[in-house]
């Protein structure tokens, strides 16, 4: 059974960081692209970082690109989502992704983690 366990959100002000983490179980870690989603309330699911099974390449959407890192560990089956200088409009459920191919829409990703709450304050 696969499960991906998200944690590290919290309630922070702006200009803070965070550091979210998704540790996985259940299924070959090294073999799947892992990303990482948001969903605001009364949104769709918005892409938000993407890193292939190497982690030797990454993907970001521009509104989070130069403030969030992604990250992995194959040894320790987690990928990591370090977030800086954080908005208000970052606020959001975040949710890590695994599938066998790293794109950016949803539909991509076959597993899906229970998500994280972000709640950035101004």
């Amino acid at each position: 059974q696969v499960q991906l366990v998200e944690s590290g959100g919290g309630l922070v002000q702006a200009g803070d960081s965070l550091r979210l983490s998704c540790a996985a179980s259940g299924l070959t870690f090294s073999s799947y692209a892992m990303a990482w989603f948001r969903q605001a309330p009364g949104k769709e699911r918005e892409f938000v970082a993407v890193i292939i099974r190497s982690g030797a390449y990454t993907n970001y959407a521009n509104s989070v690109k130069g403030r969030f890192t992604i990250s992995r560990d194959n040894a320790e089956n987690t990928v990591y989502l370090e977030m800086n200088s954080l908005k208000p409009e970052d606020t959001a459920a975040y949710y890590c992704a695994a599938g066998s191919y790293s794109g950016t829409y949803y539909y991509t990703y076959k597993y899906w983690g229970q998500g994280t709450q972000v709640t950035v304050s101004s």
